[in-house]
């Protein structure tokens, strides 16, 4: 049937035809690209399937549907990949608000009186620092709108440029999670003030964008021009990820002309308590109480109003009769439900009101019931109710697609349209979804708008959690578990994949097999499905870019708690250790897919081979796409990241700089940690959880102390100022100015709680401070002003002990600061104490001095002594004061502490290979845990005399601090600004072969990788031969002095030991037991440097200021080597040889410390002196040809050179971090197109030769010691002792976009110095004529051509 307009008498409306052609005209005129016209003939039966006309109309419109919709789907990632000022869905955000709070200002009545108060007590604090207003009151009070009318009336009050922002939480999608909604309201009010838009790198950390928020309301307040009001209404509907519902990320205190006005429920989440605990000013706090019976009225009048309805006198009686004495705004909304659907002849006693939520909420099932059927309206609650999440529109569906209940009630009175497809009516999901309304609401959760049930949301007027009255009506136990089993059947996708679905429908009589058309859904939870059947990298990618890597992992957690699947716990485990390398990267998909490709696979690949059905299957997926990358990308071809499975746990990230101090409170609950930068960060231990971001030092923290329990800490920086913090706020008490005069070595910290005193000891003074009041209470001086001082205060005497240099022993009174006694302890003339330990318990204080003396000190000035080989480095004591350790070179020697001297509680000293930097007791003195120089940790067995029980590799750079609580440990270093955290109890079945364990960076290697050279640690007179595809020592080699450098030459199977003696050994490899050995000069000098040419034809070796250039000749079974052929000086006054590289013909090119690079023809006696580095060079490289050579320096300056020219091609500087800086190693590719470099920053770099442009980089987490070119890519050693293997995979044509730099932070500057001599247009065409090069001066990256 055609349908027509028509006129009452039957005839065509020609009025209603003449709009219809002109509305189709301007659609046409307006949207041409996007309108094309179909004309098919008139049919009466469009549906029948041999209607060819009608057939192929409805083919061309899909068609045209799916490449209009394809379009839209790629113009929308373009423009997402472009650099945007602010993110998406940001004016919507804001729209969405802003309807919400006209809306609930529209019905707004009385609360004048609190109105006022609040408003006032605003203007009062609008100069001064102040803390944030809270609003409480029971959910439907009315909270929401009177903070909407709050924000209404603030620019009044404040001035009309006022900046006004408000969130009612939980109502959108942004709006629910603390890092979305945090990010857009930085957007908002950066766009507000005109400032810089929120860098990139902020947004992906949510430690990064608190401190970030932080900062900026106090840079908003700097301005002192406009006002800045904050409003956040309900917290308890943030979603509690990223700690939102412990409030670390609220300020606790609001600069000048900042506000910030939240509001909450008293009973939901212990938010209220938590406020109260953090912020207990009174004055802060609001309760927002019931409407009177006369404002109850009017809101219901306006309400009436809004909807055009007006109730009768008789039914206006039993409103007011229902609320005698007034109540909270929610029950006069309900009363206002039920008022509205009243007839204006419906008798007063029929009239019901619901009066209380439940009640409201029930009545509104049975009127879904009523209209819809029981079982459609149960089910579809049901299975609501019964996911994780919600479910999105789509899957509701599909699951109702899938119930049998449902469709035979749907189809009791009518056969389905079609035999062999059977889909739940997309027109009853409509009318259900409309009816149902508010109580149904869309939120964000795992990347997805989802549908859930309403849970206290005041915006809705629900005041409970419509969630119970679903559980309590619709899922008793038996129905409960039929939900989850088809819901389990919906993600498993048992009916996916057109698998059809018999049902048996009453009105047929018999069964239908049918097609349900459910879609194929990946499972959230791995424990449905089996894990080769559903767990693939292209769905984990997605997941990531959605979700964030703690979605997934929470996914993976859910199910590891379920069933016992060692594969999928060390998927979970390798996504937690690879969670740092995304927090810096802009949240593009196409600039996170490859990192985490490369990252899974680099961990996972250690573990093919055992679990070949789903780890196995995740690697071969890695490589697939890898190989097929559109852009530069390193291939990983073995494992060489930290694998999971082992200690280490996660990488904790959030400071700038390196971490110098770490504490642990007096119950291990609350970590302390302090940077180089002044930040402080404090954690919560249970789940590593940032609490808090301390802001206030300008310098190196230097020493913190937690006291109250975790609930304080004071800590003194080299800004000279001492802070005194409340942890549970995070706000700063008191600053402090504690000058100190001179360099200061040693800072220490000693608060009596008891007395409510902090000292503070720095140099050659001390001062005591009250703790409640900041007042300055006395200070000792020392005699020289530039004299180290140890103090430690013995509290049950109250005396105040110090040793300054020379081994001045004084006793002072801690309370007024009085000299007590003073003498000099024996034998300490010579020396300066280093570092000192309070055994509280006994009395005593114990100091380690510069010279390797240990005093034990009593509170009475007794003293004992003891001799160490070395200089005391460190002291710790145990928990229980009953152990003590001191650390001295490469030992630590634990002590009996209770005992009146030092006695050893072990016969032997715990050996490091490196100098020892820290140490820790468990708390039941069962292990002793070390850190070294060497960049690993040593855990030690006491209750088996010191047995090595593990060692951790890891961290990556030497481990300085340490913090033990429990099973857990935390490592950090003054040289890395991050965290590791490591679990003492994992499980050892899944450990891989053992690293190399070399500590040394001096490494030699065999040209496949399979053979690693290293010196032994400690006195380095042996050489280590590790044989790296077993994981153990095949062979050593003793040497006669310390080994300096090392040198292989695979062709003639010969291994080159230079050392500290000026001596080199030459080692055939095919028998060590024959030595040749080359003499050094006259001098003796240590070697520095040795290099063999690209032929092993000569050997170059380096002392301080001569080279010596020698012939290697073949034979059996010692090569012949005789006397140098050439031997040249150098003439740089106070700068020696660095690195060397030999050429052919003689030539060498040599690098000295002051930053001067030569090429010396040794034949003609020619020095060809190169443009010189800035400071010292650490590398150098010469290509396979000898026609380039790449030299790089400590300050991550490279220069590729062209050696005919003599003169630098490309200058190259990369480098990730500003204290890790420098080129460690370096070599061409096989086919001399590209250089690989490991840097110092842990970063390997590919960089291609003809333009000198970045291509890729990958961060590796350890410095790369040695790297050598394989036929397709390069095996690098690191120290943390893995092997590197990769391929570089380049395609011929890269896209202009790529940016080498979108998976890391860095900063990288190229200048060539052809584009300094041609018109740079020209040139960079030029650099296209092989390959389209990468345009890296980007805006979206810190790379610049020059």
């Amino acid at each position: 049937m055609q349908l027509v307009d028509t006129e009452e008498d039957g005839s065509l409306d020609n009025e209603a035809q003449q709009l219809l052609r002109s509305l189709k005209a301007k659609i046409a005129n307006y949207y041409p690209q996007h309108l094309k016209v179909h004309t098919v003939p008139w049919n009466a039966h469009p549906g029948n399937p041999r209607h060819k006309g009608h057939t192929k109309y409805l083919k061309e419109l899909c068609e045209q549907f799916i490449t209009a919709t394809n379009h839209q789907v790629l113009r929308s990632l373009r423009y997402r990949g472009k650099s945007s000022e602010e993110p998406d869905g940001l004016l919507q955000e804001l729209s969405h608000h802003m309807m919400l709070c006209l809306e609930s200002c529209r019905v707004f009545c009385g609360r004048q009186d609190l109105l006022d108060n609040i408003l006032q007590s605003i203007r009062q604090n609008d100069d001064h620092v102040h803390t944030p207003l809270i609003l409480y009151g029971p959910p439907g009070c009315g909270k929401t709108a009177l903070m909407c009318k709050l924000s209404e009336q603030v620019r009044t009050l404040l001035g009309q440029e006022t900046v006004v922002v408000i969130r009612q939480l939980g109502t959108s999608q942004l709006s629910s999670a603390i890092h979305s909604l945090l990010r857009d309201i930085c957007f908002q009010v950066c766009l507000a003030f005109g400032f810089p838009p929120l860098p990139v790198q902020v947004t992906q950390a949510c430690s990064d964008l608190i401190l970030f928020f932080h900062n900026l309301l106090l840079t908003v307040s700097h301005l002192g021009v406009q006002s800045l009001v904050l409003f956040f209404d309900s917290l308890d509907q943030l979603i509690p990820a990223d700690g939102a519902h412990k409030l670390y990320w609220l300020p606790k205190d609001c600069p000048p002309k900042v506000h910030i006005v939240v509001s909450t429920s008293p009973a939901e989440h212990g938010i209220l308590e938590t406020l109260q605990e953090a912020m207990p000013e009174p004055e802060a706090y609001f309760e927002v109480g019931p409407l009177s019976r006369e404002e109850g009225g009017k809101m219901l009048k306006v309400l009436l109003a809004s909807v055009r309805r007006k109730l009768s006198p008789a039914q206006q009686t039993v409103l007011q009769h229902s609320f005698p004495e007034g109540g909270h705004p929610l029950l006069f909304k309900l009363a206002f439900n039920e008022a509205r659907r009243w007839a204006s002849y419906t008798l007063p006693s029929a009239l019901t009101i619901a009066t209380t939520a439940q009640e409201a909420l029930h009545r509104l099932c049975g009127r879904l019931e009523k209209r819809h059927g029981t079982v459609l309206v149960a089910h579809m609650l049901g299975y609501i109710a019964s996911s994780r999440n919600g479910l999105s529109d789509a899957e509701l569906k599909d699951i109702l697609s899938l119930d049998d209940e449902v469709l035979s009630e749907i189809y009791q009175h009518c056969s389905p349209p079609c035999k062999t497809i059977l889909r739940f009516p997309p027109l009853l999901w409509a009318q259900l979804r409309r009816d149902i309304g508010e109580c149904l609401v869309e939120r964000q959760a795992d990347g997805f708008a989802l549908l859930g049930l309403a849970h206290g949301n005041p915006i809705l007027w629900i005041p409970i959690s419509f969630t119970e009255v679903v559980q309590n009506r619709y899922l008793p136990a038996q129905d409960k578990t039929k939900r989850h089993l088809l819901l389990a059947d919906f993600f498993r996708g048992t009916w996916s994949w057109g698998m059809k679905k018999s049902l048996k429908l009453p009105l047929l009589g018999k069964s239908l097999n049918a097609d349900r058309k459910v879609s194929m859904t990946p499972s959230p939870l791995g424990c449905m499905v089996p894990p080769c059947a559903q767990w693939n990298m292209n769905w984990i990618t997605c997941k990531i870019v959605a979700t964030g890597i703690q979605g997934i992992a929470n996914d993976l957690a859910m199910c590891n708690e379920r069933i016992n699947c060692p594969e999928l716990r060390l998927v979970q485990e390798t996504l937690l250790l690879l969670k740092p390398a995304l927090d810096y990267i802009n949240d593009v998909v196409g600039k996170r897919v490859s990192i985490i490709y490369t990252e899974v696979l680099a961990r996972l690949h250690f573990f093919m081979l055992s679990y070949p059905d789903l780890i196995g299957k995740l690697c071969q997926q890695c490589l697939s796409w890898l190989n097929v990358c559109p852009h530069p990308v390193l291939v990983p071809l073995c494992g060489f990241l930290q694998p999971p499975g082992g200690p280490l746990k996660m990488t904790v990230t959030g400071f700038l700089k390196g971490v110098t101090v770490l504490e642990l409170s007096s119950d291990h609950k609350v970590l302390v940690a302090g940077s180089q930068d002044g930040m402080m960060v404090v954690w919560i231990m249970e789940d590593i959880e940032v609490m808090h971001t301390l802001t206030g030092h300008s310098a190196e923290v230097r020493c913190v102390k937690v006291f109250g329990k975790g609930t304080a800490a004071v800590s003194t920086a080299m800004d000279y100022t001492l802070r005194i913090w409340n942890l549970v706020s995070g706000r700063q008490k008191f600053s402090i100015q504690d000058s100190h005069s001179g360099e200061q070595r040693l800072y220490q910290l000693h608060v009596d709680e008891r007395n409510r005193i902090v000292y503070s000891a720095s140099g050659a003074k001390v001062n005591a401070w009250h703790l409640e009041t900041a007042e300055h209470i006395f200070q000792i001086s020392g005699e020289a002003p530039d004299a180290w001082l140890c103090t430690e205060v013995f509290e049950p005497r109250q005396v105040v002990m110090t040793v300054s240099e020379g081994g001045t022993l004084s006793l002072w009174d801690s309370s007024t600061g009085e000299l007590q006694s003073k003498h000099q302890l024996s034998g300490l003339q010579e020396e300066a104490p280093t570092c000192s330990v309070l055994i509280q318990k006994q009395g005593k204080m114990i100091v380690g001095f510069s010279r390797g003396s240990l005093s034990m000190i009593f509170s009475d000035g007794n003293s004992l002594m003891k001799k160490l080989p070395g200089r005391v480095r460190f002291l710790v004591v145990s928990e229980d004061e009953s152990l003590l350790a001191a650390g001295f070179g490469v030992y630590v020697r634990v002590f009996l502490a209770n005992s009146k001297g030092f006695h050893r509680f072990m016969a032997e000293d715990l050996e490091h290979e490196c100098v020892v930097h820290s140490a820790v007791f468990s708390p039941d003195n069962s292990i002793i845990v070390t850190g070294s120089q060497g960049e690993s940790i040593q855990v030690w067995s006491l209750s088996e005399q010191g047995l090595l029980i593990d060692t951790l590799a890891g961290m990556g750079t030497p481990v300085t601090l340490l913090a033990l609580c429990g099973h857990i440990l935390v490592s950090a270093s003054h040289s890395a600004p991050y965290l590791k955290v490591w679990d003492l109890t994992y499980d050892r079945k899944h450990k891989t072969l053992a690293p190399v364990p070399d500590c040394t960076g001096c490494t030699a290697m065999s040209h496949d990788g399979n053979y690693v050279y290293f010196p032994q640690a400690g006195e380095r007179r042996q050489v280590i031969i590790w044989d790296s595809t077993k994981g153990a020592e095949c062979d050593r080699l003793d040497t006669s002095a310390q080994v300096r450098c090392l040198e292989v030459a695979e062709q003639r199977k010969l291994l080159f030991t230079g050392l500290v003696s000026g001596t080199v050994l030459v080692f055939p490899l095919n028998s060590t037991q024959d030595v040749v050995c080359i003499p050094p000069p006259e001098s003796q000098k240590p070697i520095n440097h040795m290099a063999l040419n690209r032929q092993e034809e000569q050997l170059a070796i380096a002392y301080d200021d001569v080279v010596l250039v020698l012939d290697i000749s073949p034979g059996k079974p010692c090569p012949v080597i005789d006397k140098p052929m050439y031997t040249f000086y150098t003439q740089i006054p106070a700068a020696v040889i660095s690195s060397v590289a030999v050429l052919a013909n003689y030539r060498v090119l040599y690098g000295m410390s002051s930053g001067d690079l030569f090429l010396y023809d040794c034949p003609h006696s020619k020095v060809f002196p190169l443009e010189m580095h800035r400071c010292k060079v650490t590398c150098l490289e010469t290509s396979h040809g000898e026609k380039w050579a790449l030299s790089g320096s400590e300050d991550s300056l490279q220069r590729l050179w062209d050696l005919e020219l003599c003169q630098w091609e490309h200058e190259m500087c990369y480098y990730k971090t500003s204290f890790l800086k420098g080129i460690q190693c370096a070599c061409f590719s096989k086919d001399d197109k590209y250089v690989y470099t490991g840097s110092f920053d842990h970063s390997i770099t590919v960089w291609d030769v003809l333009s000198g442009a970045l291509l890729a980089v990958q961060f590796v987490y350890a410095t790369a010691n040695r790297i050598m070119p394989t036929a397709d890519g390069f095996i690098a050693t690191t120290r943390l002792g893995y092997i590197i293997r990769e391929r570089f995979h380049c395609p011929q044509s890269i896209s202009s976009q790529y940016n080498p730099l979108q998976n890391i932070k860095a900063t990288c500057v190229v200048k060539s110095r052809k584009k300094e001599e041609a018109n740079p247009r020209e040139q960079h065409d030029r650099g296209k004529v092989s390959r389209n090069q990468i345009r890296t001066n980007k805006l979206s990256q810190n790379c610049v051509i020059m």
